[in-house]
């Protein structure tokens, strides 16, 4: 089973992106837990509360590698582990001691990385729209730097749908006869 992460700063269309993709492939389609851990806390986020993000995104990958079901074609993650670490950088300037070996570990078979090229959403999670560029830069530097294969997705509505179905064909990924989304 192929793994492929989309990642990229916020208000790029990542999760949305990261469903169509599974619909499309018919195959499984890992939830942006820190989305929906961040929004249900009750005060702002600490240091530890992305640790407990990186811990699941890090659960969520081992998961899919115990739970191998061979009629997915590929699990799309929405977002994982790079993110979480230039998060980590950004914020605080630091990272867990584990988190380096954690991303060596747990690669991608693919990273389609989304530019910034979207007109920028609020909502009550979102707090970096005026440094998207910037993110968006870190993200590149970090895929390249642990040796990660990746593709820029570019250009709105179906056009950057069909661009990212495009390079995940170019996996070999095929359309599974399993018309059944499997999400986690």
């Amino acid at each position: 089973m192929l793994k492929i992460a989309i990642t990229g700063p916020e208000s790029v269309g990542k999760s949305t992106l990261t469903k169509q993709l599974a619909e499309y492939f018919h195959g499984r389609f890992i939830t942006e837990y820190a989305r929906d851990y961040v929004a249900n806390l009750p005060r702002h986020y600490t240091y530890e509360d992305v640790e407990v993000i990186a811990r699941k995104q890090m659960s969520q990958y081992d998961a899919c590698n115990v739970a191998v079901h061979p009629v997915y074609p590929a699990v799309f993650f929405d977002t994982f582990l790079m993110i979480t670490k230039v998060w980590f950088t950004h914020v605080w300037q630091r990272q867990p001691d584990w988190l380096d070996a954690a991303i060596r570990q747990r690669p991608m078979d693919l990273y389609l990385l989304c530019a910034p090229d979207l007109p920028w959403e609020a909502d009550d999670v979102r707090e970096n729209g005026k440094i998207r560029e910037s993110l968006f830069l870190a993200y590149k530097k970090e895929l390249e730097h642990y040796g990660q294969k990746y593709v820029i997705i570019a250009g709105s509505g179906l056009q950057r749908t069909e661009n990212a179905i495009q390079e995940v064909k170019k996996l070999g990924v095929q359309l599974s006869l399993n018309t059944e989304i499997q999400t986690l």
